[in-house]
């Protein structure tokens, strides 16, 4: 599922700015191997693109690590401080869990826990993305 292109006003009542090494990557595993709608947009032309996960009210954007301490240089220090992800869990509710699972063996992403039926309902893996962020997939029984 390939990202979108367009610009976007991000005003919504709740978002997240997540830093990544490359969008391109980011891209791959959350639209390309959990199937995440993103858009790949711009807030005016000529400014550095990012992907964005939008909902009715919140909305999670990925910007690159180099391009936020371009913009905001006092930022640096706290990059090199501090593992990426370190206390942060995202968690998606998909469909095809098995596919997902056998998709990031494939791509050798590092698993936290492999994919295994919870007895509250449901089945669930945790893995971490290609910048270090806990992600938890569910899927229902």
């Amino acid at each position: 599922m390939a990202a979108e292109t367009r610009t976007s006003g991000l005003v919504k009542s709740f978002s997240v700015q997540l830093a990544v090494s490359d969008l391109d990557t980011t891209e791959a595993f959350y639209a390309g191997i959990l199937g995440v709608p993103l858009l790949r947009t711009m807030t005016a032309p000529g400014f550095p693109e990012y992907l964005v996960m939008e909902q009715s009210d919140w909305t999670l954007v990925f910007n690159e690590e180099a391009l936020v301490v371009n913009a905001h240089p006092v930022l640096e220090e706290q990059f090199e401080s501090f593992p990426r992800g370190v206390g942060m869990t995202l968690h998606f509710r998909v469909q095809g869990i098995e596919e997902i699972y056998e998709a990031l063996l494939n791509e050798g992403l590092e698993i936290l826990y492999p994919l295994e039926e919870k007895p509250y309902g449901f089945k669930e893996v945790w893995c971490f993305d290609p910048d270090g962020y806990l992600v938890v997939l569910a899927e229902p029984r």
